[in-house]
């Protein structure tokens, strides 16, 4: 076992993004001292972790030289470094989709929540590593807590910078458990958006009724700097405590006995600290959800990558294909998104006693491997139903490796979701 995380880094590098902002702003340190850093960190540890499918690191320092040459900040980022997932367009750097297929691909424009980083001040490092067109199954890129274990997919790159020091922040996308997984299998902060929480405009190949962007950091107060600054909507302060439902969900079998115990641990510390903390069971029209989900992933994606599939199905990973060959009919997919219509109006009336509910992140640690697909199983329902997620690290599995607790709001509920996550953490030991 290689733990690279326990090689804590000693420089700029180890900054979260919001001191690194604060510093910056304060005149304490250059935005170029911080790409600096954080590329040497790069230099030692990714040709380990994978982390990265691209890197420029001349244009990465331009940046910050221009931050730091600047009259006046340019906005609540400026001057700190962000990965982008490469599954996001960006005009000034490759965007391969995670597939052969794209190799060099140069898009004429930013993805808008690109071009939203631009806008804030963020120093674009470089493109993290992404599954193939972020389907569930791994490409190599290694876990740093133990370089023999899989990050969790498709974000995988993006989770595995963050944890290692490499940089503060990346984005990610979810349509499945692509965020949450990742991040808790990582030991970071993981923000899933809700469905049209951050701007999806001008992400290539959407699912639109599943693929959601999300944010990974190192403390939840970076989540909050982040989404106020793509967004413009402030985090407010916490004026109250919300009651909160302990939602074990109907896969609880699935997850391993030290997960489980995460959960326990964590309600009984919350409740322990006045929250008041009840355990509920979900509706009814929630609990078969697992088939809808499948047939709205399959019909959409093949309907966004309908052309590749057509030219290059020889190109594709044995998931992809899967998905290409698939044949739901319409009037199933019409029948999918009903019920999972009806799901969520079920679960609109529990968030109206419970603003927040507390589930697992994951079913246990990252695979032992770098091979095997991950369960998303406590990841797929949050993600059709469309609402915010955090993932937070509470805890450790038998093999050291990071556990996670998940927090779940209503649709439209993120900027309150990540306040109470700032929290909450505190309680639970962040």
């Amino acid at each position: 076992m290689t733990n690279l995380v326990g090689q804590t880094p000693t420089g700029l590098d180890a900054l979260t993004a919001s001191e690194a902002a604060r510093r910056i702003a304060a005149g304490e340190i250059t935005s170029e001292a911080l790409i600096s850093d954080c590329m040497s960190r790069i230099d030692a540890h990714d040709g380990t972790l994978g982390a990265w499918t691209y890197l420029d690191r001349d244009y990465a320092l331009g940046q910050a030289r221009a931050c730091d040459a600047a009259d006046a900040p340019i906005g609540p980022l400026h001057g700190v470094p962000v990965g982008v997932k490469d599954v996001l367009d960006t005009h000034d750097m490759p965007t391969e989709y995670g597939s052969e297929i794209y190799k060099g691909h140069r898009p004429e424009t930013h993805s808008h929540c690109v071009a939203a980083l631009r806008a804030a001040g963020a120093v674009l490092l470089g493109k993290t590593t992404t599954t193939q067109f972020a389907s569930p199954l791994p490409v190599g890129v290694r876990n740093p807590h133990d370089t023999d274990r899989t990050p969790g997919v498709s974000s995988s790159g993006s989770a595995a910078a963050v944890a290692d020091f490499m940089v503060p922040l990346a984005n990610g996308t979810q349509t499945g458990g692509s965020v949450i997984l990742p991040a808790a299998f990582c030991g970071v902060v993981g923000y899933k958006a809700s469905l049209d929480g951050l701007d999806r405009t001008g992400i290539q190949a959407l699912k639109k009724s599943l693929d959601t962007l999300g944010y990974f950091a190192r403390s939840v107060e970076d989540i909050a700097l982040v989404y106020s600054a793509v967004t413009g909507h402030a985090v407010p302060a916490v004026s109250d405590r919300p009651k909160i439902g302990v939602c074990r969900t109907p896969m609880w079998a699935e997850a391993e006995d030290y997960a489980q115990a995460a959960l326990e641990t964590s309600a009984a510390a919350l409740s322990a600290a006045g929250y008041d903390v009840v355990d509920i069971e979900l509706p009814p029209e929630l609990v078969s959800i697992e088939h809808p989900f499948r047939v709205i992933s399959n019909y959409e994606g093949k309907a966004a990558l309908a052309d590749d599939f057509r030219d290059h199905m020889d190109k594709m990973n044995p998931w992809m294909r899967e998905t290409g060959e698939s044949c739901w009919t319409d009037n199933e997919y019409a029948q999918a998104l009903a019920t999972s219509d009806t799901a969520r109006a079920a679960l609109a009336r529990v968030y109206d006693d419970f603003p927040v509910l507390l589930t697992p992140s994951t079913a246990g640690e990252a695979p032992a491997d770098l091979i095997s697909p991950t369960m998303s199983s406590f990841n797929r329902m949050w993600t059709l139903m469309h609402g915010p997620t955090v993932t937070l690290p509470v805890a450790e599995g038998p093999n050291n490796m990071p556990v996670g607790v998940q927090l779940a709001a209503r649709v439209g509920d993120d900027a309150a979701l990540i306040a109470h996550a700032a929290e909450i953490y505190q309680v639970l030991g962040g």
